[in-house]
């Protein structure tokens, strides 16, 4: 196997492994992030090839989010069962198979079972959980800066496909678009293939900056005992407030980024006369600062307390919502919205995973940050048809990027609720 001659190269340079995992994991998430954040740009094409409502589009949007964090608790046992290769390569299978089928879509209802159903199953068999899990298996220290890098990855997709796919569907229609993601599908899947690995144990290494080899704990036989698995986490996780907290801190923080700003902003620039490319290459500047951003949210969270980390960000977040509405949509306005809620984009997400793992241990932190995920994109979805409910009745997206802002605020206090000390980790499944 590849990967492992390459193990025996980098550890006599004494390179752990564990960073070709990271970077592996890494693009991954960011061809699924351009999978995620395509329809942005497609909205208006489809609006005007199909004659669909704004609600409509978001409609079928909500329900991919709502899959995407749905799937998470259930994709954590998964890779824990069957390995995170696999369910990398089945989750790419089945994201490229839903982009491909849309190609020829004409009715409403295909637009609900493939962008919704089967690109939200797909994409959630992977989401954030993949990172969180290679941060806490591979790594013992530098867990928040890895984190971070991986968090990354979704800004670094806005980066890297929306300006190109803007470009390319103002020039050659949405569907030429949509084979571009494709192919940064298949060439992760081929890096996949030939570097991913599921545990350090597996090549005889310890995690990243330890010394003992952990053991592979063993796994539910029967697939009733595996389905049945998150839900008895969710069981033991619900007792303990701060779950609750962080749950409710990441709903308002999936409300106030995908749901909103990477669904609708640039159908929102468009009501203010700002062409597409345009809009999408402010989405990237704000990819580019969040890159920045979440880098640092990582390194910060390994040295300083979470909360106050989380108090900042939602804190900030919020006024940059509350200022958007009331700029006037000129260049240096969105320029410089751009810029302050870029840096926060994603940078929520190392502390609150440092704040999962301290409060429920490490091997039960990968489910239960699905199911505080899961509350990420129930607010993604609130978001994304929000919305559109707003676009299509008051004909204005403020009502809903005020109501976002407002959240983001009520959110910075929230988290200071969590307490400071160390609570008692769940035990085994």
């Amino acid at each position: 196997m590849f990967s492992t001659a390459l193990v025996a190269r980098l550890s006599a340079r004494n390179i752990h492994y564990g960073w070709v995992v990271a970077g592996t994991t890494f693009l991954t998430m960011l061809v699924v992030a351009g999978a995620v954040g395509a329809p942005g740009v497609f909205i208006v094409p489809l609006q005007k090839e199909f004659g669909w409502s704004a609600a409509d589009i978001s409609g079928a949007l909500a329900i991919r989010f709502l899959l995407f964090g749905g799937m998470g608790p259930f994709a954590a046992a998964f890779m824990n069962r069957f390995g995170v290769q696999r369910m990398m390569l089945i989750s790419l299978s089945i994201v490229i198979a839903g982009l491909l089928l849309s190609l020829g879509m004409k009715h409403l209802w295909q637009l609900v079972l493939l962008w919704g159903v089967v690109i939200g199953v797909g994409t959630g068999l992977t989401a954030m959980v993949l990172g969180a899990t290679v941060a806490t298996r591979w790594f013992s220290q530098r867990r928040g800066l890895v984190m971070g890098f991986l968090s990354a990855s979704t800004a670094t997709g806005q980066l890297a496909f929306l300006p190109l796919l803007a470009g390319l569907t103002e020039s050659h229609g949405w569907r030429t678009a949509m084979l571009l993601v494709c192919g940064g599908i298949v060439v992760a899947a081929v890096v996949i293939l030939l570097l991913m690995r599921d545990r350090p144990a597996d090549i005889g290494l310890a995690p990243y900056g330890d010394t003992t080899i952990q053991p592979v704990l063993p796994q539910p036989a029967s697939l009733g005992a595996l389905l049945a698995t998150p839900m008895i986490v969710l069981r033991d996780a619900a007792r303990v407030p701060t779950f609750w907290i962080l749950f409710l801190s990441f709903y308002i923080c999936g409300a106030s980024t995908n749901g909103l700003v990477q669904t609708h902003f640039i159908s929102l620039c468009g009501d203010y006369g700002l062409a597409a490319v345009g809009a999408a290459s402010m989405l990237a500047m704000m990819g580019l600062f969040d890159f920045g951003g979440t880098l640092a949210s990582g390194w910060l969270s390994d040295r300083f307390d979470n909360r106050w980390l989380l108090f900042w960000y939602y804190g900030l977040r919020g006024l940059s919502l509350l200022y958007l509405p009331f700029s006037d949509f000129s260049l240096y306005s969105l320029s410089l919205f751009a810029v302050f809620y870029g840096l926060d984009w994603v940078a929520t997400v190392p502390p609150t995973v440092k704040l999962t793992a301290q409060r429920f241990g490490p091997e039960r932190a990968n489910i239960v940050f699905g199911w505080i995920f899961a509350g990420h994109q129930l607010g993604a979805a609130s978001a994304a048809l929000g919305g559109g409910l707003s676009r299509t009745v008051w004909h204005s997206y403020m009502p809903a990027f005020i109501g976002a802002g407002i959240l983001c605020l009520i959110g910075a206090g929230l988290v200071l609720l969590i307490n400071r000390g160390r609570q008692p980790v769940l035990s085994p499944a």
